[in-house]
């Protein structure tokens, strides 16, 4: 069984031969640079320095022996614009924050700070994303609608994809479908939910909800009606090739949900039921949605409106056991994550106890097909190589169905 017939196989909730393996897909699986180049390093492996494929995140794109060493099943279309005007065509040395040399887009010229700092500004001059000196990754900075009226969203553009961009990943889908055995991820994004906290900010748009909802319903309507376009677009260029469409939408916090289900029911789930069933209706894809934090309550509503698959399956949020999680919907649901403790097990414990880990959940997961293994969320830059390798290692040994 090969990559690709492994993964469909588990979306199909059948087991295939082993469990699949993500690490790097998408922008919700990947690897940290500072982390990737000290497992690099910890593999013996030589060769170019690190590339940063997502500048804002700060993700270093997977090379082919890392994902041959871990058993990796899936491969994500690759960005040719990570930010505005920046492209991953041409590369410069770059340094990463612990001193490790890289590269990075030649485009790429942050302003920095006398503190060290580096800005990314917007068309308007301001600071649109900012990563503090001895940090690992760019954070929102200034809303550009956080003053914004109800007029001023007449003319707000959400960022696009460009004819270029499709083209690009048209021509990348194609050919990494040809070329490859792997189980082709194409991360889209849509968010709704996050749009509107980065284009509003995170405080005044929560404050929106219940202040002025009207606001809120036009802001989440311009965003949805430019996903919706693009999506369009999106399928129309790679609908073909690729195996799975990515989501993203923060719905949860650690202990529940970022707003009361009805509110989510009203304002947010007409707009995902209308994307989610495009890609039914387009494609053969799988719709999979990168949902943080305590979502359980929320699972049938992701259900009735086409997601087929939950990620990261942040298992240390409140109801969001593994076992859970398991029982009640792993009929009707993949679990793409949920593979080891990124709180406290992953960074801090011994490889052993990583590997203890792994196997309890691939134990609880695993059984019936639909289940990916991946880590929960990116791996951050505090993971110590031999946890990585622990890690993958285990979901190799106790992933194995019985013949």
């Amino acid at each position: 069984m090969n990559s690709r017939e492994r993964v469909l196989t588990a979306l199909a909730h059948r087991e295939p031969d082993r469990v699949p393996i993500d690490l790097g897909g998408s922008l919700v699986t990947g690897i940290n640079g500072v982390a990737y180049h000290r497992l690099r390093e910890y593999l013996g492996l030589e060769g170019r320095p690190v590339r940063v494929a997502d500048i804002l995140l700060q993700l270093a794109e997977v090379e082919e022996p890392v994902r041959q060493r871990f058993g990796v099943d899936v491969v994500g279309l690759p960005l040719l614009e990570p930010l505005p005007g920046v492209r991953n065509t041409r590369w410069k040395d770059w340094t990463l924050p612990d001193g490790s040399p890289a590269l990075i887009s030649a485009d790429f010229v942050p302003e920095v700070t006398e503190r060290g700092d580096l800005l990314i500004r917007a068309a308007d001059g301001s600071v649109a994303q900012w990563m503090p000196a001895g940090t690992y990754h760019f954070l929102p900075k200034e809303a550009p609608l956080a003053q914004a009226t109800l007029e001023d969203l007449e003319r707000f553009q959400p960022r696009r994809f460009t004819d270029e961009e499709m083209d690009f990943l048209h021509h990348a889908a194609r050919r990494l479908h040809k070329e490859t055995d792997y189980a082709l991820f194409g991360w889209f994004g849509g968010s709704l939910v996050e749009g509107a906290q980065f284009a509003r900010g995170w405080v005044r748009f929560m404050q929106d909800l219940k202040r002025d909802p009207g606001f809120a319903a036009a802001l989440v309507e311009r965003l949805a009606q430019a996903a919706l376009a693009d999506l369009e677009r999106y399928l129309d260029a790679v609908g073909e090739c690729i195996h799975v469409v990515g989501f993203g939408d923060d719905l949860g916090v650690q202990h529940g949900l970022q707003f009361h289900p009805d509110l989510y029911r009203q304002l947010f789930k007409p707009h995902h039921r209308r994307l989610y069933g495009l890609v039914h209706a387009r494609s053969r894809a799988y719709v999979f949605l990168h949902t943080c934090g305590s979502v359980y309550d929320l699972i049938p509503d992701l259900i009735e409106v086409g997601v087929d698959i939950l990620n990261p399956v942040q298992t240390s949020a409140a109801r969001m056991e593994p076992d859970r999680l398991k029982r009640a919907f792993g009929d009707r649901l993949t679990f793409w994550g949920g593979g080891c403790c990124p709180q406290r097990v992953l960074p801090w414990g011994t490889p052993e106890e990583v590997a203890a880990d792994v196997r309890e959940r691939l134990r609880t997961l695993a059984p019936g097909g639909g289940y990916v293994f991946a880590p929960i969320h990116d791996i951050q830059p505090d993971v110590p190589p031999q946890n990585i390798v622990a890690m993958y290692d285990a979901a190799l040994r106790w992933g194995c169905y019985p013949k």
